[in-house]
């Protein structure tokens, strides 16, 4: 039977959660638990728009084919428009930046400028809406260094250890909304019998042991040795030195990844390659990697660039690239110590060298 400390019919709902791990502390004016409900609720306009897929979009049934980005472009749009909106007046941010804009967006008046800094991807995966995959909004928050004043990029260049939460929801087979406040993470799930996130999964943790990787495997001609070399050992199965069978996995939307790795564990890579030396990832740090790094160690993982921990690096622009790879903890140390160290020429980590079946005779 529910006691009192349960919440009515054993529901905590994120806004009680928000509210009390606020009253922790003595010098909190509520604006940090109201931002967090703006979100939530710009989360709830976005699943809508998401679950209704072409029907949202205007002239639905106008038999767009295969390859149509116009249901694309058109939820993108609305996604980012519903997070704007949602958070722009509370008087919670000094700005907010979307992966969706070249620049940051100064809270205007007559709105009360806060203390808080707003990133978001509004819908990270959307190529993926044509087939009916599930996609996600990414966020993060930073304090401002100048509360109450006219936000300026540099403002937001601050390293992924100064984030004050982070989080993302999932747009499902249920709407997730998960995310941390530097003590652990938390998951609830849209309950839309009462419109609320019901807490379903409180402080989840990533697996230790795992048997599952996820890559883009049709980059492997670009990847670096200690890439081609952790991937080639993990396909080799129990033959090779693993002495274990690992099954891959690949979604191509971060939320799902993120959330599969919380559940079951396991290892995604987005590494370096050689395609653009220009870019050294292909995730973009400040709306994806750090929110995403900051979820992952708060549930006892490890994020981490091939060679050094994610949430220590220095941003010099708004829209840096950088490479991830996050997970289970000791996957992700054995990347990095294939990362540092030397270069053997003799290996060959191709997948076709590895699972081709032309291999030689042994």
């Amino acid at each position: 039977m529910p006691t009192l400390t349960d919440g009515p019919l054993g529901r905590i709902t994120l806004t009680r959660h928000t509210i009390e791990q606020e009253h922790r502390h003595l010098d909190s004016t509520g604006d940090f638990s109201g931002l967090l409900n703006a979100i939530a609720t710009a989360v709830k306009i976005i699943a809508n728009q998401v679950n209704r897929g072409e029907l949202a979009a205007d002239g639905a049934g106008s038999g767009g084919g295969p390859g149509d980005k116009k249901v694309q472009q058109r939820l993108d749009l609305a996604s980012n428009e519903a997070m704007v909106a949602e958070t722009l007046w509370g008087g919670h941010l000094a700005a907010i930046a979307s992966g969706k804009s070249a620049g940051i967006l100064p809270i205007p008046a007559p709105y009360r400028r806060g203390k808080y800094l707003l990133l978001f991807d509004p819908l990270d995966g959307s190529s993926d809406l044509d087939v009916n995959l599930s996609v996600g909004t990414i966020f993060s928050v930073l304090r401002s260094p100048r509360p109450g004043g006219e936000a300026r990029v540099e403002d937001f260049l601050q390293p992924g250890t100064e984030q004050v939460c982070a989080g993302f929801a999932l747009y499902g087979p249920a709407t997730m909304l998960i995310l941390t406040t530097g003590d652990g993470v938390d998951g609830f799930t849209l309950d839309r019998d009462i419109g609320a996130f019901v807490l379903t999964h409180p402080r989840m943790r990533v697996p230790e042991k795992t048997r599952e990787f996820a890559i883009n495997s049709a980059n492997e001609r670009f990847w670096e040795a200690p890439v081609r070399r952790y991937i080639g050992e993990c396909l080799a199965g129990r033959s090779g030195p693993r002495e274990h069978d690992f099954t891959m996995r690949w979604v191509a939307s971060l939320a799902a990844d993120v959330f599969r790795i919380l559940t079951r564990g396991g290892v995604v890579l987005y590494p370096a390659d050689s395609r653009d030396p220009t870019r050294p990832g292909g995730l973009r740090l400040m709306y994806e990697c750090n929110p995403i790094a900051y979820l992952i160690e708060q549930a006892g993982g490890r994020a981490s660039t091939g060679r050094s921990r994610v949430l220590e690096l220095s941003p010099s622009r708004l829209h840096q690239g950088a490479p991830l790879v996050f997970g289970s903890r000791a996957e992700v140390a054995r990347v990095e110590r294939y990362h540092h160290e030397p270069d053997d020429d003799s290996f060959d980590g191709s997948l076709f060298n590895v699972r081709s079946m032309f291999r030689g005779a042994r």
